[in-house]
């Protein structure tokens, strides 16, 4: 079987991925204990792309947990799934990082990045055909959480280093986009986190679709990065999903393949905050999950191309790919999710990340912090402003 292992850190990464496991045990009939109580043997059949099964016929999931601090740990064990979880793969240190970069890349996070990769290698060891890694954070905190901080631009560019070098495919979402959408969309007058979370799980459950569940236009891994990365440092995607829509007009809408369509192309249903037609596309990948016609699908994705040509560039044909994975999500007939590398144009885009790398280098209180967590690493510092102007 093609394992993936999960990875979730930071305080942002838990709550995310906490609540993305509560979709795929959902999905796949698994509850709470790891037990499985599901109606259709097709919830078994790839389930072990994210699952151990253990001796007593419990399901665990394969993923690993950390952070800084011990009280992330404690949240998702007290949460709904929490006993799900291998105890041994809950690492952990004492102090937090404080929403400082340094402190998670350097310090605190140095000292405990041999016991996340103690516990990576033994659940990598135990898988048969390992696919891949999936990771969970956010690019705000010192672990990877805390969104919203002061040093939340700062944070975010030292990260994104890393994430051009080695990563090799990133689905990117913000708070901004997702707020966007419960207010505008979805029509909640006061969003929560959980709110937040819900859409990103939903998100995380229609990419992974097509890796748990058979269908008639399979992808997985390779073939997304296959068919939509033209360059190797341009692995970022953004991430839009349908159905999407407030609980007053549910009723007046169909659950179609032109409406799904017409929905996750729309820039409201983005969930990163940059409007699509103020670049170009470069590459997009469209999955369907329900009962549908293949014909269809491709009939809207030729359709799609035919009137936004324009939005589309030239030098690559052919380039929007479908997959339409034959399970819904739970409480849906059909849903889709689209995930597409696009080109802005430099002009704003390029002077605002440019002030970001200027204010690193500039702002004597936010180095003073940084210097405290490490010691010489200049060097380090100007090769990461060199790759983020250059991603650019």
């Amino acid at each position: 079987m093609r394992e993936i292992l999960h990875v979730q850190g930071g305080q942002c990464g838990n709550q995310i991925g906490s609540k993305f496991w509560e979709v795929v045990c959902d999905e796949h009939g698994i509850d709470p204990t790891g037990r499985y109580v599901g109606t259709s043997d097709l919830q078994l059949e790839r389930v072990n792309v994210y699952y151990n099964e253990a001796s007593c016929g419990r399901f665990v999931p394969r993923a690993v947990l950390m952070d800084l601090e011990p009280g992330t740990m404690d949240s998702v064990r007290t949460g709904p799934y929490g006993q799900i979880f291998r105890p041994d793969n809950f690492v952990f240190g004492q102090s937090g990082a404080g929403n400082n970069w340094a402190k998670g890349h350097y310090t605190e996070g140095a000292e405990l990045i041999d016991s996340v990769l103690d516990v990576v290698r033994k659940e990598a060891e135990n898988c048969d055909c390992l696919q891949g890694f999936q990771v969970c954070h956010s690019l705000g905190g010192g672990t990877g959480s805390g969104m919203d901080t002061v040093v939340e631009p700062y944070n975010a560019t030292l990260s994104v280093h890393q994430l051009v070098e080695n990563a090799d495919e990133c689905m990117v979402l913000d708070n901004e986009a997702l707020y966007d959408i419960c207010f505008r969309t979805l029509k909640l007058t006061t969003p929560s986190f959980g709110d937040l979370n819900h859409l990103i799980s939903a998100t995380m459950s229609g990419v992974t679709c097509c890796l748990r569940f058979p269908g008639q236009l399979n992808s997985d891994l390779r073939k997304l990065a296959v068919n939509l990365i033209p360059f190797p440092r341009l692995h970022f995607f953004m991430v839009g999903f349908a159905p999407l829509t407030s609980r007053g007009s549910q009723q007046y809408r169909a659950l179609t393949v032109p409406e799904l369509t017409q929905q996750m192309w729309d820039a409201k249903n983005m969930m990163c905050a940059a409007d699509p037609r103020h670049g170009r596309y470069l590459t997009a990948s469209a999955m369907f999950r329900g009962k549908m016609s293949t014909k269809e699908v491709d009939e809207q994705m030729i359709n799609v191309q035919n009137k936004n040509s324009s939005y589309f560039v030239e030098w690559i044909p052919n380039n929007v790919k479908s997959s339409v994975c034959d399970i819904p999500p739970r409480g849906l007939s059909m849903a889709s999710t689209l995930h597409w590398k696009l080109n802005f144009h430099p002009g704003n885009v390029q002077e605002s990340e440019r002030a970001v790398y200027c204010h690193v280098q500039e702002e004597s209180f936010l180095a003073l912090q940084y210097q405290d967590a490490t010691a010489d690493d200049e060097g380090e510092y100007e090769e990461e402003e060199d790759e983020g102007m250059e991603h650019i």
